[in-house]
């Protein structure tokens, strides 16, 4: 492979400039929609191609599976399939990678499991009855998120109990030792874990650092105004030897403070790094140039910032629509027709739509407009697949299977499905399990074996048996061991005998897990794991589940609506963008408003949310809002104002009458039954849902199983909702 020059086709001068600089630190400013993606894989096919290093010399850390699946896939277009060979992987994963083939080092087993957050919750809530802090004085995400600030900035517990000033961190200090105990007790880590264990496996284990030195030549980094200190720390060291260290970002995106990011590693790059080179990407493919103008405009009152400004050839689009609404049921009404009358008159599909808000508490009404309407749509970051209760259930018996020290995953499944065995047999073999300083499951095995009296061994001997029975099937495929285990520990079976609409939905969302696990081993049959022991590729598969995120189970080739929050929305673009709740004290935050910093980090925000459109924009506000219980009249958002007027236009209202109010000219949803009396047994048709059948009628309400889709409760005379023949 040549080098890339200015010259190479689709490279900008600036792109080109990006890839052949290969030697030393580099700094890559690329404002949103410059082509990062683009200049990150091509820079490392040149790399390899003018053989300045091997595919496995070369390390390339993301923030999200997407972007580390995008990267690869453009990587196995351009390059030879050695390319295989490279980490290109999140930050949690390539730490994964490191912890599994040397936790011992750091006094874990390979086989620790991978807390989520709310494996973590509950073994903080123990940890704090355990310590005596009351919860309703200091909740459990307040405890929580002091732990984890002090772990994203590697403070240990001393560390942390030695700072403590406020009641709130001097009650966290209390919980942290013993919630770091009894994680290591467990086997496992959690997210925050994952990089603090890897930065000591590297900081304080000179060989083992020496190999991760010696291996990786180039080391290049994503998003890198997210990154947290403990991020940061490793990157140094990685790079340390050969300082052929490359970040992508842009301080204009950097949102993300509240979770540890700190925008000050990328400012402060050059002082690091004063060798560096540093490149701007300033010309964006994405968006219309009005669209940029409104962005810059409003990012420009940022104070603390490297200077930069977006351009585009694409001159011209349609200007920035301002509506101003009489409430947030306006709002959403506007929202959901103007979709209508968009996919209608300029042929777009559902899927070309997004909606944006500051807070999930908002998408309520937005739904109500969307079900009224008959728009189908998805919410990304609300309740997950995943994070469902018989899904935790599953895979708190895969967790076990892998791990045996797990004890928050035990304690979850040792009684279901339903065997008799209480909480308070429960805490009683936990606490001996603490007093005797062994697992929870040798503890209980001690009470299987009659240690403790007939009474409790009867109830728990059929859990060890079943556990000991499932540990040792061995299937010939990933789905058929997951399906056999699943099968054994009877939880479908009672989901069955509950015989409920609910129960039956349930049980179906078990199956689909089956598919889940057939489409891992279809999609990773080229990894590194293939032809491993059916064992193996169970713990590969659970790992895999623990590293997913929000973003990777957006459905990207479903017709739908896409709603989100705004750090959601980051890394993503649709043709039309909503961003709803323009208004001070909503967006920018209360919380934020009086804050200059935190003011800014607001405006960074805004400026993610505006650069996703890419050829219509709506902006919506209103003059009053129902939220958290309460009714209040804000202004609108500074960052309209913020916006030059050319650049805006003021939507004609198109609208109904407020709720507020009192009467509602409803326009009528196509297809909706309002004039039809529905009975149990009646097949029907929703436009979002598709076929179900109707299982309970009550007055306005009518209750109907969609199969897959689950049971819904839907309003007749609103619902896109009409009798089909059976």
């Amino acid at each position: 492979m040549t080098p890339m020059t200015e010259k190479t086709p689709d490279l900008n001068p600036a792109q080109a400039d990006a890839v052949n600089s290969t030697d030393g630190p580099l700094l890559v400013l690329a404002g949103a929609g410059s082509g990062k993606t683009k200049v990150l894989t091509h820079r490392i096919a040149h790399i390899v191609g003018s053989g300045k290093a091997r595919p496995e010399e070369i390390v390339a850390i993301t923030f999200t599976n997407k972007a580390a699946a995008e990267m690869k896939a453009r990587l196995g277009a351009i390059c030879d399939p050695s390319a295989r060979n490279m980490w290109v992987m999140t930050f949690h994963a390539m730490c994964v990678r490191m912890l599994r083939i040397d936790a011992e080092r750091v006094g874990y087993t390979n086989r620790f499991t991978i807390y989520d957050a709310d494996d973590s919750k509950r073994m903080l809530k123990a940890a704090m009855a355990q310590a005596e802090v009351d919860e309703k004085r200091y909740p459990v995400a307040g405890v929580a998120n002091r732990i984890s600030s002090a772990k994203n900035e590697l403070i240990d517990p001393d560390e942390f109990a030695a700072s403590a000033i406020t009641p709130m961190d001097k009650a966290a200090a209390r919980v942290f030792p013993l919630y770091q105990r009894r994680l290591k007790d467990c086997n496992a880590m959690d997210f925050d874990d994952l990089l603090v264990e890897a930065h000591r496996l590297l900081a304080d284990h000179p060989d083992v650092l020496d190999r991760y030195q010696s291996r990786f030549r180039y080391v290049l980094v994503d998003e890198y105004q997210d990154t947290n200190h403990a991020q940061y720390r490793i990157v140094k060291l990685l790079a340390e030897r050969h300082r052929n260290l490359m970040v992508v970002g842009d301080d204009d995106q950097s949102i993300y403070s509240w979770r540890g990011a700190d925008i000050r590693n990328i400012l402060d790059f050059e002082q690091d790094y004063p060798e560096a080179n540093v490149i701007r990407l300033e010309q964006n493919y994405r968006s219309t140039a009005t669209i940029l103008a409104a962005a810059n405009a409003v990012v420009a009152n940022n104070l603390g910032r490297k200077a930069k400004t977006l351009w585009t050839a694409n001159a011209g689009g349609e200007a920035v629509t301002s509506y101003k609404a009489d409430d947030e049921r306006d709002e959403a009404r506007f929202i959901a027709r103007e979709i209508e009358r968009l996919r209608l008159s300029e042929d777009h599909g559902y899927s070309d739509f997004a909606i944006f808000y500051r807070t999930n508490a908002q998408s309520r009404t937005l739904e109500d407009a969307l079900l009224r309407e008959g728009i189908p749509y998805q919410i990304v970051g609300g309740t997950r697949y995943f994070d469902r209760a018989e899904i935790r259930d599953v895979m708190a018996y895969l967790k076990i299977l892998i791990n045996p020290l797990d004890a928050i995953s035990i304690q979850r499944i040792i009684n279901k499905p339903k065997r008799g065995i209480g909480k308070t047999t429960v805490d009683r073999i936990a606490q001996v399990s603490i007093d005797d300083a062994e697992s929870f499951e040798t503890t209980l095995r001690r009470f299987s074996a009659g240690d403790f009296g007939s009474g409790p061994a009867a109830k728990v001997r059929p859990f060890v048996e079943l556990i000991d029975e499932i540990r040792a099937m061995n299937e010939h495929s990933l789905r058929d061991q997951v399906e056999r285990i699943i099968d054994r520990t009877g939880l479908l079976q009672e989901l069955a005998n509950e015989g409920t609409v609910e129960s039956s939905g349930r049980a179906e969302n078990i199956r689909e897990f089956f598919g889940v696990a057939e489409e891992y081993a279809a999609t990773h049959a080229n990894s590194s794991e293939a032809g491993a022991d059916i064992a193996t590729q169970l713990a590969d598969f659970v790992e895999w589940l623990a590293l997913r995120s929000d973003l990777d189970s957006m459905s990207g080739d479903q017709e739908t609506v896409t709603l989100m929050t705004v750090h959601t929305a980051k890394g993503l673009e649709f043709p039309v963008v909503f961003i709803a709740g323009l208004e001070d004290t909503l967006f920018p935050h209360v919380n934020s408003i009086f804050d200059p910093a935190g003011l800014e980090e607001e405006r960074r925000l805004a400026y993610v949310a505006i650069t996703r459109a890419r050829e219509r924009l709506y902006l919506t506000h209103a003059r009053n809002r129902s939220l958290f219980g309460s009714t209040r009249s804000n202004p609108p958002s500074r960052f309209i104002a913020e916006i030059p007027r050319e650049c805006l236009k003021a939507d004609a209202p198109v609208r109904t009458q407020s709720f507020l109010s009192g009467t509602v000219s409803q326009k009528p949803v196509v297809g909706a039954a309002s004039n039809v009396e529905f009975q149990a047994g009646d097949r029907v048709e929703h436009k979002v849902f598709g076929i179900g059948v109707v299982k309970q009628v009550s007055k306005d309400r009518v209750t109907v199983d969609f199969g897959s889709k689950g049971v819904k409760n839907l309003m007749v005379g609103f619902a896109p909702l009409r009798k089909i023949a059976s």
